[in-house]
């Protein structure tokens, strides 16, 4: 068995499409309208669907908006500088929530961007000699 994606729903497809190619540089892999169900997927993410874990997002032709509720907690990528990646998130008009820095009680960099839904996406710092998280 392997993880094969995770999925959001986003009430604008076109914004959230933006946000992960442009903003935070995924490729969009591919992308379908369901006429009767009213619904598009599309599908993100920084390689193939066959080697890596990706990104569903489902738009539902007729919600704007969701709840996110209080279980779900965010979306982690691996950067090599946290620092940077915020900075140039940032200049690509990304919203930046939580600046790069030692997480509390620990010494892993982190920072944390929100998507167009309000979406939570944490970047990890990697320590190459070490995995503290």
């Amino acid at each position: 068995m392997r993880m094969l994606h995770t999925m959001l729903r986003v009430g604008n497809l076109e914004q959230s499409l933006a946000f992960y190619t442009e903003v935070l540089g995924m490729t969009l892999l591919r992308k379908r309208d369901y006429e009767e169900g009213r619904f598009t997927l599309a599908f993100v993410g920084y390689g193939d669907e066959e080697n890596h874990t990706v990104l569903e997002l489902t738009h539902n032709w007729d919600t704007t908006s969701y709840d996110l509720g209080n279980g779900y907690g965010h979306i982690a990528l691996s950067v090599d500088d946290a620092y940077q990646a915020c900075e140039e998130i940032k200049a690509r008009g990304g919203n930046v929530v939580r600046e790069a820095g030692p997480m509390k009680g620990g010494t892993t960099v982190i920072a944390f961007v929100e998507d167009p839904d309000g979406y939570k996406v944490e970047l990890i710092q990697q320590d190459h000699n070490a995995r503290n998280n």
